[in-house]
């Protein structure tokens, strides 16, 4: 057994695989609980790294943002979001390989569907919005995400409401208002667009937090690569436009951005608690009022800044109470992924939205709402 830094210990445990690994346990954790097996010295001892890999993957996400906005101008919503998802189906065949052994039941896979489609409704939102508003105010309004999901979970999966909750609910919707002003300024169509994207996209995390209890993590982000393009394609085909080889250079590049900010915020997650992750979302702001300023000449609002901050704020103290008074342990895995936990792309994305899926609401992280 041995100390660690981040105040807990480590203990010894053999995978599926028979490989001999690791599993962190903080102290407040009950040692009996330890299922999930990381490697030892992996990167959950070093902070900086944690912060830094935070960091490189809200610039990989505003990037992204970017080269939607570029294109999205001359090709319509609907077939950006399938372009997008069609481009990044090559680099998500790590996760379809667990699709093979997956018998999921009639209900699941009437589950699975609906994800797919209110999810593929909330990407065609949040494309739309991305080519009608600033950069900054997309990424804003983005932070209300975990929100919208905290007062689902409460009317729909009956969820305690906790007087905290409802602090940090009011709290972020008082940042909204900053941002949207109405009355004071035109409310857009992007930004009706931006709310139906975070209802969609916020509906398809409780149903994924549904299957959590009776499927493989793999298994439903795997679903997901598979239903999503199928969702997009109808839609796309009724407003298709003839695209050049230029233009799917571009969408080939923002599924390569969105791979490589998932990997990152996933390698965020293995290295350091949300106290010090959590935080660096809000640089995903300052790096869209920097690049929306350069690249599209658009104006620096002070408001827009001022509310994400207000909403970022709400959301990282809800996160970071809900943590600390919840008894912690480790993320439970399916046992057929305990022996690929060296494989970054299946098992660390995998690890990532385990850990959400099987934590409270109130501790939603916000990189698994992005595209």
């Amino acid at each position: 057994m041995i100390r660690s830094p981040l105040q807990g210990f480590e203990y010894g445990c053999t995978g599926s695989a028979g490989k001999k690994v690791h599993a962190f346990v903080p102290t407040r954790a009950r040692p009996g609980r330890a299922e999930v097996c990381i490697p030892k010295g992996k990167a959950i001892r070093r902070p900086l790294a944690g912060l830094l890999w935070m960091m490189l993957a809200g610039l990989l996400f505003v990037a992204m943002t970017a080269v939607v906005k570029h294109v999205g101008a001359e090709v319509p919503a609907a077939q950006s979001a399938f372009l997008r998802f069609a481009m990044g189906l090559p680099l998500a065949l790590p996760m379809l390989w667990p699709l093979r052994r997956a018998r999921p039941t009639g209900r699941q896979k009437g589950l699975l569907a609906l994800r797919g489609l209110v999810h593929g409704f909330g990407v065609i939102c949040w494309f739309f919005a991305m080519t009608r508003i600033p950069l900054a105010e997309v990424t804003a309004m983005n932070y209300l995400n975990p929100v919208y999901v905290t007062v689902m979970a409460t009317l729909l999966l009956g969820e305690r409401w906790e007087t905290r909750r409802m602090v940090a609910v009011l709290a972020a919707f008082a940042g909204a208002l900053l941002i949207l002003r109405p009355g004071l300024r035109a409310v857009e169509w992007g930004h009706v667009a931006m709310i139906g994207a975070s209802l969609g996209l916020g509906s398809g995390y409780l149903i994924a937090k549904r299957l959590a209890a009776e499927m493989s993590p793999s298994v439903i982000v795997g679903m997901l690569s598979v239903t999503v393009p199928l969702v997009l394609l109808p839609f796309a085909l009724a407003v298709w436009v003839p695209v050049g080889a230029i233009e799917l250079g571009w969408f080939a590049l923002t599924a390569a951005f969105a791979t490589a900010a998932h990997y990152a915020m996933t390698r965020a997650f293995a290295a350091a608690p949300l106290g010090v992750t959590q935080p660096a979302t809000f640089l995903q702001l300052v790096w869209s009022v920097l690049l929306g300023a350069a690249l599209f000449g658009e104006r620096v609002d002070p408001f827009v800044i001022l509310g994400g901050a207000v909403i970022m704020g709400a959301v990282t103290w809800l996160t970071l109470r809900e943590a600390a008074d919840r008894e912690l342990a480790p993320v439970r895995l399916p046992a057929e992924l305990a022996g690929q936990l060296n494989d970054i792309t299946v098992s660390d994305s995998a690890r990532a939205i385990a850990a959400s899926l099987n934590a409270p609401i109130g501790e939603t992280r916000f990189g698994l709402f992005r595209m």
